[in-house]
């Protein structure tokens, strides 16, 4: 081969290496400009409007449902508010009584409501960072029997899914482990952005009822509707100082009691101040969502923390969250008179 024709060789396969390269870089630029029009669309639209979405983990809740004569007071409620709302369902809840037939109705219930989106929660509520991959893998799968073929009846999709108190695992490899594990059943792995421990007064709500003392309990009620809206403020202001706009929220709750006498409540402030209540769809088109999660621990956090890089960013965010202690103090020394 002649040295001419060598040269024309290198001097074409230079020629497509940069249109090649040109296009890449067009390529990119395009996206890029893409990314900014759709956080600039996002900016100037819906992210502008105050909203939220309201989720509610441990569905359904049986125990309560054969205490009030069989009737979901949370249900009815939020069906006569005609908002929308996400469920994340754990099954073992329908053998937790010996209502079965019942209690697959009241699940039926919740995922036939029009309103409703549905999630899998799990089977049995483990903790992933304790009982590792293999025994939680099968366990997110058992939690979709019933659940599924309910979706389909009413059809619906069942792709969201909510880690039980959002451990995402105790370290890097478990949370990627379970990451592709949910990629590939095309499960989203759904965020919060706001709870306010509802879990922990709702215990201290139904011991004052339990032991008569109805005063005591309306108070608590009403320092958890207090402290709820203290928290929306709080997140308001993380999002606002470290994005540098208003975000779609995400509240995470629990369907209990106290979230039966007093959510209604909550959703009528978070109206006064100016929220509207969308669906979880809508939340997740905020581009924030699709920012790498960077905390690698298995506390669940809320994914605004979890979007810092910064751990001293983080915790100092942490250091002003409105306080717990009162409630967490009555708490545990309700968790000792029961021991």
């Amino acid at each position: 081969m002649g040295n001419g024709n060598i040269r024309s060789r290198l001097f074409f396969k230079r020629a497509i290496s940069g249109n090649l390269v040109v296009q890449g870089i067009r390529y990119a630029q395009d996206k890029f400009l893409l990314m900014l029009l759709m956080l600039c669309f996002f900016q100037n639209g819906r992210a502008q409007d105050k909203t939220i979405s309201i989720t509610i983990d441990d569905i359904p809740n049986t125990e309560m449902y054969e205490q009030n004569g069989f009737r979901s007071d949370l249900l009815l409620m939020l069906d006569a508010l005609d908002v929308p709302f996400t469920i994340f369902i754990n099954e073992d809840k329908i053998y937790k009584t010996r209502f079965r037939a019942k209690n697959e109705k009241l699940l039926e219930a919740w995922i036939a409501n029009a309103q409703s989106l549905i999630g899998n929660h799990s089977y049995s509520h483990p903790r992933y960072s304790e009982v590792g991959y293999e025994a939680f893998m099968a366990d997110v799968v058992k939690g979709e029997e019933l659940s599924r073929d309910l979706a389909i009846k009413y059809d619906k999709e069942l792709r969201y899914f909510r880690f039980p108190f959002n451990d995402m695992g105790k370290d890097s490899l478990q949370h990627h482990r379970m990451r592709d594990f949910m990629e590939s059943r095309n499960m989203v792995i759904t965020p919060f952005t706001i709870e306010s421990s509802d879990w922990m007064f709702d215990v201290v709500y139904r011991y004052y009822i339990e032991q008569g003392e109805l005063e005591k309990a309306k108070a608590i009620g009403e320092a958890y509707v207090q402290k709820t809206m203290a928290m929306v403020e709080h997140f308001e202001t993380v999002a606002q100082t470290e994005h540098g706009r208003p975000m779609s929220h995400i509240y995470l709750c629990h369907d209990n009691r106290l979230n039966t006498d007093y959510l209604e409540e909550i959703i009528i402030r978070l109206k006064q101040q100016g929220y509207d209540i969308v669906d979880l769809d809508q939340s997740l088109e905020d581009p924030l969502y699709q920012l790498p999660d960077h905390y690698y621990r298995k506390w669940g956090v809320s994914w605004l923390y979890r979007w810092m890089a910064s751990q001293k960013i983080r915790v100092s965010w942490m250091k002003q969250e409105p306080s717990l202690k009162d409630i967490e103090s009555t708490y545990h020394e309700i968790i000792k008179k029961r021991q």
